[in-house]
């Protein structure tokens, strides 16, 4: 089912081993060209035209954008307790880790009489996105949410795509946790749409926002590239991905299961197994052909699995097997070795790393504690996954007494007149010209 990259004896580049293991194609570029005019109308028009392209994209015309408090309430006095108490559980494990996030203020004196101090402070608004379709996801709502509150983002709102099962309102899972986490501003509207109401605000329907967060389809991550600079954004979120580094000591069904849990996502989810055993290949491709066909969603995983997004990957030895998967740098990495704590340690680039065989990506899509919001596409070489660092802004208050900026001025000026910014400098002088006016009674 996977198709097979034997590597072993080849000591590749980053980027040749990049080419080697190629992820799903999506053109965004294309993408914004489409959603253009959508980006435009939404600048432009009322909630009138937000209803529009609600039945135009959603098939359903809801009543109003905003989703009001009544069906929030409902939502959650309707929700399963089983689900609420799940909910529940995962909301403590996240804030109880994200809370380890928190920047504190600090203060470094350069010199007696000059200090640098360092403030961290939460955008004034976010808007947070919360896919739908083929699936319900409020544990998007969790992740996003509990950050952006641990972080005391005063303004939170969620947009969602309204249903056609649900009378024009977003799935009641997602009113559902959005109401158990206290918030009240939700909005029934999805794609490009939602990213550019949230960018340029609607008289009469919804502020703007600062910040943009959560994944979405290609036309979501189409408007985030479009709008980016008239808004903030976390990440332009591509199909999942799972790479799982594993060894002969790797049991097959596990990995297999696991391969299999994040190809549901989409047909154009990657999933990739990296080994230096090519009979836990062998093993794990008779899991897969078992599995596969006796899961709901059968027919969707298969086209994921052998796409050419997803592989086998033969190494000559679990080392090989790190450069492999530190140059591919998955959104959900796992490590099923004999000595996984260890071989962890030389991971560079991965949105998250899952280490041994109790720490399956599926724990971390939900109640790990760490948050499912990662880069893909190989951003995780430079991009970190959502926290509460990505709603706050470090900002630098500086303060000089008179001495302290004595004995610096002549550096200042020669480096601005270095640069040939003479006014930098006499910006500088200038106040040895008015010094008896910074004396103190």
């Amino acid at each position: 089912m996977l198709r097979r990259v034997d590597l072993r004896g080849r000591g590749l580049s980053k980027a040749q081993y990049q080419a080697e293991l190629p992820r799903a194609t999506l053109d965004v570029a294309a993408a914004m060209l489409t959603i253009e005019p959508i980006l435009q109308r939404v600048k432009d028009g009322s909630e009138s035209d937000l209803l529009d392209l609600a039945e135009k994209f959603d098939g359903i015309r809801p009543q109003s954008i905003r989703v009001p408090q009544a069906a929030l309430d409902a939502a959650l006095s309707e929700l399963d307790p089983a689900v609420r108490a799940a909910l529940e559980l995962s909301a403590e494990r996240i804030r109880k880790v994200h809370s380890s996030q928190v920047r504190h203020e600090s203060t470094v004196t350069v010199v007696d009489g000059g200090t640098v101090r360092e403030k961290w402070i939460p955008v004034d608004r976010v808007g947070l996105y919360v896919p739908g379709g083929r699936a319900v996801y409020p544990s998007s709502v969790l992740m996003n949410v509990i950050p952006a509150q641990i972080a005391q983002v005063q303004s939170i709102a969620v947009a969602s795509p309204p249903q056609k099962e649900f009378g024009g309102l977003p799935h009641p899972t997602i009113l559902a946790a959005c109401a158990l986490l206290g918030i009240t501003e939700v909005y029934a509207i999805g794609g490009a749409q939602a990213i550019a109401l949230f960018a340029y605000g609607m008289a009469d329907v919804a502020e703007r926002c600062d910040l943009v967060t959560g994944p979405g389809n290609i036309y979501v991550a189409a408007a985030k590239r479009a709008l980016r600079g008239i808004i903030a954004i976390d990440s332009e979120a591509g199909p999942t991905e799972i790479a799982i580094l594993a060894d002969s000591s790797a049991i097959a069904a596990d990995v297999a299961a696991d391969l299999i849990s994040q190809a549901e996502h989409d047909v154009i989810a990657a999933a990739v197994l990296v080994t230096d055993s090519a009979e836990l290949i062998d093993e794990v491709e008779v899991e897969l052909e078992k599995r596969v066909a006796a899961t709901k969603h059968s027919d969707r995983i298969r086209t994921a699995l052998t796409g050419n997004q997803s592989a086998a990957v033969l190494v000559s030895s679990i080392a090989q097997g790190l450069d492999v998967v530190n140059a591919y740098a998955a959104e959900h990495l796992e490590i099923q070795t004999r000595n996984s704590q260890r071989d962890s340690e030389s991971i560079r680039n991965a949105g998250a790393v899952f280490v041994g065989r109790f720490s399956p990506v599926s724990l971390g899509d939900y109640s790990a504690g760490s948050n499912h919001v990662l880069p893909t596409g190989g951003c995780a070489c430079h991009s970190s996954g959502l926290s509460v660092q990505t709603f706050l802004r470090g900002l630098h208050f500086i303060e000089y007494d008179e001495k302290s900026f004595n004995d610096i001025a002549a550096t200042v000026v020669t480096l601005a007149n270095a640069e040939d910014l003479p006014a930098h400098g006499e910006a500088m002088t200038v106040r040895f010209e008015n010094s008896s006016r910074l004396e103190t009674p």
